[in-house]
């Protein structure tokens, strides 16, 4: 029987048990995913995951599963990305269906696999390395040194031969100062009961504080108590994608105790990154399904708009708009997708007058990593091109991700002097607050 009426559920990540690394069972469990996806193949436009697993399966000699030899099955590991859309948007065989089908998860187990066998390229763990890379850079002596070397054509082409990272790949740029370091301009403390917590995210932090400023700005402005959380980790989903769940492990104890300690004092906590989020309210959670901590946590972790949207219900959203935004095209992060929360950016921008929001449900293609080595740059441009090729329809047009990632990445193929905002900043420039946009 094919799908169901029931609402779909996802079982908790048993990876501290030793089959879970037992390759033997994990080939069997692999194969008969592998079988009820090449019997569907409803996913073959989502990423270059399926296609690669479908051409294995089509240019064996049996045309069927059991003519693709085990190690054959990594290019449809690699091409996996953990956006979890095929389990969300397609997959009829999600449980509770009988068939169990989890393949994200199982990709998962595979890169897990994988990274204990230390078969991973020291560019991947170099790339997923935010934090070390981020104190190294994000100063007022370093930045700009890497920001300057990142557009010189010399140093990207040694950087595509030594760590085969895409020499047209648009790489983050480096603040010369962190948004923790401005914690102490951030912060703010209101009259209101409502309080609220900043999760930095790395990215934010070192690459793109001024988003951290906007949002605090937004918070402050609708009468909010804002706290910057200034000795956390990272959330761990870098090394997730890696299968580096040791690592993921050590962050998530460090930064479970110190949201918790947030929570009980009645903040919310709110991170301007859509994967940061999901990696609060979904993934940590199943990993360590015994932890308290991380319930209390999925439960009081934000988006920024699905906040703005409650204040908004609440009746305590100021809508003193001053400024219209006009006409804006805005992709939808598949991490913010997979959380299930609907488009309440969108929901929230237009309740601003003058303003006209069309949104496109598709990948960037981008993942942090995937959309900057050579290897998958051109697979990553190939996701992004229905969103191109929207954005290239319009003109006199401003373009808006939650995600600054997938944003940059689309603007980057995009070209024409496109660029990507962030919604909060457009939210700050309709209060009033802000004209740089």
């Amino acid at each position: 029987m094919e799908g169901g009426l029931e609402r779909p559920t996802r079982h908790d990540i048993d990876w501290k048990n030793a089959d879970y690394l037992n390759e033997e069972l994990f080939e069997k469990e692999l194969r008969r995913v592998a079988d009820a996806c090449h019997g569907c193949r409803r996913c073959v436009s989502l990423c270059n995951s399926f296609p690669s697993l479908f051409d294995l399966i089509d240019e064996s000699s049996t045309f069927d599963v059991d003519g693709v030899g085990y190690t054959d099955f990594q290019s449809v590991f690699d091409n996996c990305y953990l956006c979890d859309l095929c389990f969300l948007t397609k997959c009829p065989y999600v449980p509770p269906h009988s068939w169990e089908i989890d393949f994200p998860h199982l990709m998962l187990r595979a890169k897990t696999i994988k990274f204990k066998k230390n078969n991973v390229k020291i560019r991947d763990k170099i790339l997923t390395s935010t934090e070390i890379f981020g104190k190294m850079f994000s100063n007022r002596i370093l930045s700009p040194v890497i920001n300057y070397c990142n557009t010189l054509k010399p140093f990207r082409w040694l950087l595509s031969k030594i760590l085969s990272v895409h020499q047209n790949a648009r790489l983050p740029r480096y603040s010369s100062h962190t948004a923790k370091s401005k914690a102490n301009i951030f912060n703010f403390q209101s009259k209101s009961t409502e309080k609220v917590a900043i999760f930095t995210t790395c990215y934010h932090n070192y690459n793109e504080p001024e988003i951290i400023s906007d949002l605090a700005e937004v918070l402050k402005h609708n009468n909010i108590t804002v706290e910057i959380i200034e000795n956390e980790s990272c959330c761990g989903m870098p090394k997730l994608e890696l299968g580096n769940l040791e690592d993921v492990e050590i962050k998530m104890r460090k930064n479970s105790l110190l949201m918790v300690r947030y929570i009980d004092q009645g903040y919310k906590i709110i991170a301007p990154v859509p994967s940061c989020v999901l990696m609060f309210k979904q993934e940590l959670p199943l990993l360590f399904p015994k932890n308290k901590h991380l319930k209390t946590i999925s439960s009081n972790i934000f988006d920024p708009f699905e906040y703005l949207h409650l204040l908004y219900k609440n009746r305590s959203l100021k809508t003193d708009f001053k400024n219209s935004l006009g006409n804006i095209f805005y992709q939808v992060a598949c991490h913010q997708r997979v959380q299930n929360i609907g488009q309440l950016t969108k929901k929230v921008l237009e309740l601003v007058p003058g303003t006209n929001i069309e949104s496109i449900e598709k990948c960037s293609g981008h993942d942090g990593t995937y959309g900057v080595k050579n290897e998958s740059f051109k697979i990553s441009v190939k996701i992004a091109a229905p969103i191109i090729r929207e954005i290239n329809k319009r003109s006199d047009i401003k373009f808006m991700s939650d995600c600054s990632l997938a944003g940059n990445h689309i603007a980057n193929i995009a070209g024409d002097n496109i660029e990507a905002c962030h919604p909060i900043s457009l939210i700050k420039r309709a209060y009033g607050l802000d004209e740089r946009i």
